[in-house]
């Protein structure tokens, strides 16, 4: 039976540090994905408005696939490292918004590690700062 707990997430998030490149290094299989998709990576820029430009590439039978979109806080008076992410699908014809959560669950001291999720319980990406 599953938990009707909502999960917890990082509270005071420094968004500055937390931007660059994550690798993935463990996830649950995700249908956005490619099942032999390799050398999952996102990279995080600020954007001068306080969101966030996303950027997730992985690469599937010697080609490298992405798509672009935008990270902000679901609720900007919160402190919680609750955020939502708007890709537009497709990426080659961007007019379908379609967002998602993106819950950070666990941030190491240093930056190096986070365990991202969300409420479904359905995502879970596990990544390392590159």
């Amino acid at each position: 039976m599953a938990s009707k707990k909502e999960m917890e997430v990082v509270r005071g998030l420094d968004i500055k540090r937390y931007m660059g490149r994550w690798y993935e290094i463990a996830s649950f299989p995700s249908r956005n994905q490619p099942k032999n998709g390799a050398d999952t990576r996102a990279t995080y820029t600020l954007n001068e408005d306080g969101t966030v430009h996303v950027r997730n590439e992985t690469w599937s039978d010697g080609k490298r696939g992405s798509i672009e979109g935008t990270a902000y806080k679901a609720d900007p008076k919160s402190d919680e490292a609750k955020l939502k992410v708007k890709f537009y699908v497709p990426p080659f014809f961007p007019i379908i918004p379609v967002v998602g959560n993106y819950w950070v669950l666990y941030i190491d001291d240093n930056y190096q590690y986070a365990l991202i999720g969300e409420p479904t319980r359905k995502y879970l990406w596990g990544a390392s700062y590159g």
